[in-house]
């Protein structure tokens, strides 16, 4: 049970003087032509001096403001969809030239954005963190062409669609909470987007000069960008095809930084996936590309001399092979556990390639694992991922690094912590990241 101090506000403990009649006329004034002025007439319209107490909620340590974002979400979890919704009726109506900044069709995106706000609000009692998730939304936003000027329309719109559906929790304090808090981590953004405008480009031009089908639904694809791409491997980015303009979807890197500059992706292409689809069943060498800034923390730690444990689910092998060829370059001899996860043999679309790497590299070692059927290869296992991990283990004196489906992603994460490896041993990009991003 939360323990919460005398005067939080609870469920129905809504001030008279904050009326709905009276929240949708400061909103609706808000959005006229020129009132959303830039983040400091955003702030100082809702301005609320924040609390400097910190409370426990959930076994946790944290700051009024944090208990009220948390508390405000939960309400509008359920309605997810509706409130969204609305949010881009507000941010639309107010400001129609922002219309073409995003994709014709709408529903992949509202999934993305709400999955995003609730990745960010678990993050607001940690500064670090929520700087380095901001910073890469911010960086990764200048592609859609958003600018500084956007931030207080897109901040009006969002009080203005919480306040409608977090109906039992919205009063003066959570409206103070939500103004701090996106005030900060707006500012985040844009800060961000103006120190990387100094050193990089919004987006690369980038040209493919390989299209090789692996599978009836798995592409691999060559590109070469048309200036210097720098990435750590590991990392992944975000794609858009010529056919679906507007519309971003994510690959990781298939291979280490090359000296002819090239990028290599791997695609599956998914049911309703238009970005996907298009990569796998209708890209061809000539058509070109664009691409995002790199992005993800599942890279290498090359401070320590701890073995790495690394788990490739489906087209997540693609990262987990850019790792060992970083660590082969870099000429370390670590002790590399690979295992290969997919649902059959005949899923396992890379497998040659990796076993050759493990022929070629004494320090490594590839396990296929298939869930149904058998692997034929030495050491292949049956079974989930997850439960190889157990199978194979311990990994005491191993880093972990994890690439596939949300889904194989916390299973596996959960394994390795019930065999007792610390939580900052097991690298992988969030998984709430991960579903925002997921292929389409």
């Amino acid at each position: 049970m939360a323990s919460v101090p005398a005067g939080e506000p609870r469920a129905g403990n809504r001030p008279s003087t904050t009326s709905r009649a009276g929240q949708h006329s400061r909103a609706a004034a808000a959005g006229r032509p020129g009132a959303q002025g830039d983040q400091k007439t955003f702030k100082a319209r809702h301005s609320m001096d924040a609390p400097v107490t910190r409370w426990t909620e959930g076994g946790r340590d944290r700051s009024p403001d944090a208990i009220l974002i948390h508390r405000t979400l939960n309400e509008i979890s359920p309605v997810a969809d509706r409130t969204t919704s609305y949010f881009y009726a507000l941010l639309f109506t107010r400001r129609p030239d922002l219309r073409a900044l995003f994709p014709v069709a709408m529903d992949m995106q509202r999934d993305r954005l709400f999955r995003a706000i609730l990745a960010a609000a678990d993050r607001f009692d940690d500064p670090s963190a929520l700087a380095e998730y901001l910073g890469e939304l911010g960086r990764g936003h200048r592609k859609y062409g958003t600018l500084a000027a956007y931030y207080p329309a897109v901040g009006e719109a969002l009080l203005g669609a919480l306040s409608r559906y977090a109906t039992t929790v919205w009063d003066a304090e959570t409206e103070g909470a939500w103004v701090r808090a996106y005030t900060a981590m707006s500012q985040i953004m844009i800060d961000a987007a103006a120190v990387d405008e100094r050193r990089a480009p919004a987006w690369w031009h980038a040209e493919i000069v390989s299209h090789e089908l692996r599978t009836r639904d798995i592409a691999v694809l060559t590109v070469r960008p048309d200036q210097v791409y720098p990435f750590v491997a590991g990392q992944y980015t975000a794609m858009e095809t010529p056919w679906w303009p507007r519309v971003w979807r994510h690959y990781s890197f298939a291979s280490a930084p090359r000296r002819d500059g090239l990028l290599t992706f791997h695609v599956k292409a998914v049911p309703a996936g238009w970005v996907s689809n298009a990569l796998v069943h209708r890209a061809r060498p000539g058509d070109v590309l664009r691409l995002g800034p790199p992005t993800g923390s599942m890279t290498v730690d090359h401070s320590t001399h701890h073995g790495l444990l690394c788990l490739g689910g489906g087209t997540g092998i693609a990262p987990i092979k850019a790792l060992v060829e970083d660590i082969a370059e870099r000429g370390d001899r670590r002790p590399m556990e690979v295992l290969y996860g997919a649902r059959s043999e005949h899923d396992l679309y890379e497998i040659d390639t990796m076993m050759r790497l493990q022929k070629t590299f004494p320090w490594l070692a590839v396990r296929p694992v298939v869930a149904v059927g058998r692997a034929g290869w030495a050491g292949g296992l049956r079974g989930l991922l997850s439960e190889a991990v157990r199978e194979c283990g311990p990994w005491r004196d191993y880093d972990a690094y994890l690439s596939g489906p949300p889904g194989m992603i916390r299973s596996s994460v959960d394994a390795l912590r019930s065999m007792g490896m610390p939580t900052g041993r097991i690298r992988h990009d969030a998984v709430e990241e991960l579903a925002a991003v997921a292929p389409g």
